[in-house]
């Protein structure tokens, strides 16, 4: 396997690659004494419609009004249906799809590395680099951001995080304990990096995790909103993760005016996804997961005080801007990149309307698309006209046919341009001399059902539903295999899981289960299998540990978190190479095999 390392060197993005143009803006604006420092701070789950300055009147956002009032204001900003695939295109400048990632769990997530990131071009232009929060686009290196171009990381790699609270995190690769709430201590961190960079230009990215579910929140928030509003608790509890954001938000632009970087800092706020309930979000129609307006249109506010005049942008922009808008910001030249989808948004920004072209912004999720003009929001089956009308309340298709067939087309040309359909996963990486340890979660593996065990028939005269998920001998703990999951009701011997693996170095490994099993269930063997290579062992302790207590607000949908134990197997040898790392069973002496949270292998030589 060709290292990332290796392809950048191939694209020309070498130590000396990218030289510094001219430094702020090239359109007549004042430029900057240096090349600004950029913060970039993306909220997951947050809707449109969640900010005070969208006429939202029940929650109080003052930092994100400011950074609206006090620069480019898009109103019409589009990103991906849902949080992986916005974050590929926000980090790349292209469509989901072009990088890899085409889900959310299970690998799905993780961007090729042939992928040059927003990182990249910075840190390869001479910025420090840093991301603190939910980075969701691979986990193990070089997919981790680490390598991706983050000379700093500390927050973690799923698409969710079970608690809050005083949890465990990733800190360049190593596992540390966060302090107080999640949010508070990721800005904590971020703060740190500012002060400690202040004096050489920095690219800090802040993907907050929030209000993302679990419903958890500090006493102080849901207090003050729960006071004031009647809504429903999920309502409430979103709106008083969003009001601890902006508190936070505050104190990252407090950090800059104190080390007086304000002036040569570059700010953006912008969201993932629409939101992740149905509270208010101006009337649009759908929410997250949806290709509808409601669930990809967000925020997106652009300050950069003396470069960048207050100015509301009505024309439509997207998440593929994000990168080429800031290289030409920063004076970054040309950088090498994979071809962008994405266009500068500088002259829009200065004001330069008049020869921007009409373009199209594509979206898709679980098989559908739909494209957004200026005026028109289309699909397979609809049109709607934007401007007349922004609910989309009245489908138009038949009354204006040509212009739907056109926006159809293009639809479909779209996804087959950028693969939509290749649905490749990329394998676990094992071994890499950057990571000699790699933990393989249960929610990544891969699950085969039971023979048997036969599929259930659908309900007579209906239709067989193409997501079943019903265990056949074998399943993850929640069913849906979400972040944080594992596998569960392993009661066939003929079922089991696997992991895609590519092992970069060949050599021995040290072997160990992280597993939950009842008294009853003890004695349980098993073989863990990759190539010709294999190690057999068995279950010889109980350990049923309860789940542990979360200060959620709400019910969650998202597993509990529970205490694990490590069960060291022997050593595998395994070949170099693409393959399967499968665990079997071999024999249960009671209901099922184990409940099983992770696979973890050490490179011993």
């Amino acid at each position: 396997m060709a290292t990332r390392r290796d392809f950048l060197k191939q694209v020309g993005l070498g130590a000396a690659v990218i030289a510094a143009g001219p430094i702020g803006l090239t359109r007549g604006a004042k430029p900057a004494a240096r090349h600004p420092n950029v913060v970039l701070i993306m909220t997951d789950d947050q809707g449109w419609g969640d900010v005070t300055a969208h006429g939202n009147e029940k929650l109080k956002t003052p930092n994100m009004d400011l950074l609206a009032k006090q620069g480019a204001w898009f109103d019409r900003f589009y990103v991906s249906p849902v949080c992986a695939p916005t974050r590929a295109s926000l980090m790349t400048g292209r469509y989901h799809p072009r990088t890899g990632v085409h889900g959310v769990t299970r690998g799905q997530e993780n961007m090729r590395l042939e992928e040059v990131t927003l990182a990249d071009v910075f840190k390869q232009a001479g910025y420090a680099t840093g991301c603190f929060g939910k980075w969701h686009n691979g986990r193990h290196y070089p997919y981790h951001p680490n390598g991706r171009g983050f000379d700093e990381f500390y927050g973690f790699c799923a698409g969710h995080w079970n608690n809050y609270f005083n949890t465990g995190l990733d800190h360049n690769g190593k596992d540390v304990k966060s302090s107080g709430f999640i949010i508070d201590d990721l800005t904590d961190k971020a703060i740190s990096f500012i002060g400690a960079n202040r004096a050489k230009p920095f690219l800090c990215y802040v993907p907050f995790n929030t209000p993302h579910t679990p419903w958890q929140v500090p006493d102080k928030y849901w207090d003050r909103v729960k006071k004031r509003l009647t809504d429903h608790d999920t309502s409430v509890c979103a709106y008083a993760m969003c009001e601890n954001i902006d508190d936070n938000i505050g104190r990252i632009l407090k950090t800059l005016d104190d080390l007086k970087l304000t002036n040569d800092t570059i700010v953006i706020f912008l969201s993932d996804n629409g939101p992740n309930t149905g509270r208010w979000n101006g009337e649009m129609k759908g929410r997250k997961g949806s290709t509808d307006e409601g669930g990809v249109r967000v925020p997106f506010f652009l300050r950069w005080p003396g470069h960048v005049k207050p100015r509301k942008i009505e024309q439509i922009a997207s998440h593929i801007d994000v990168l080429p808008t800031l290289a030409e910001l920063a004076g970054i030249d040309k950088p090498k990149t994979c071809p962008l989808d994405g266009v500068s948004l500088v002259p829009l920004i200065e004001g330069e309307t008049r020869d921007w072209p009409e373009r199209m912004i594509f979206s898709a999720w679980n098989g559908r698309v739909s494209v957004r003009t200026q005026q028109y929001r289309a699909n397979a089956q609809a049109l709607y006209d934007m401007t007349s009308d922004p609910h989309q309340k009245k489908n138009i298709a038949a009354d204006k046919p040509e212009v739907h067939a056109k926006l159809a087309a293009a639809c479909v040309k779209w996804a087959a341009d950028v693969g939509l359909k290749n649905r490749k996963t990329c394998p676990i990486p094992i071994g890499h001399p950057e990571r000699p340890v790699v933990t393989m979660p249960g929610h990544e593996a891969m699950l085969v059902s039971s023979k048997n065990v036969p599929e259930p028939k659908p309900a007579q005269g209906k239709k067989k539903k193409k997501r079943r998920r019903v265990s056949r001998g074998i399943s993850y703990n929640k069913g849906a295999g979400w972040a944080n999951d594992w596998v569960d009701n392993w009661t066939e011997l003929d079922a089991h899981p696997y992991w895609p693996v590519d092992v970069v170095n060949a050599g021995q490994y040290e072997v160990t289960l992280m597993y939950a099993c009842a008294a009853d269930d003890v004695g349980a063997k098993f073989r863990v299998e990759c190539g010709t290579g294999s190690v057999d062992g068995q279950i010889t302790k109980a350990h049923d540990p309860k789940f542990i207590e979360s200060p959620d607000r709400i019910a969650r949908k998202e597993v509990y978190e529970k205490v694990w134990a490590p069960l060291k197997v022997g050593k595998i040898t395994l070949s170099k190479g693409v393959n399967k790392l499968i665990v079997r069973a071999i024999s249960k002496p009671g209901q099922q095999v184990m409940e099983l949270k992770a696979v973890r292998l050490e490179r011993i030589k």
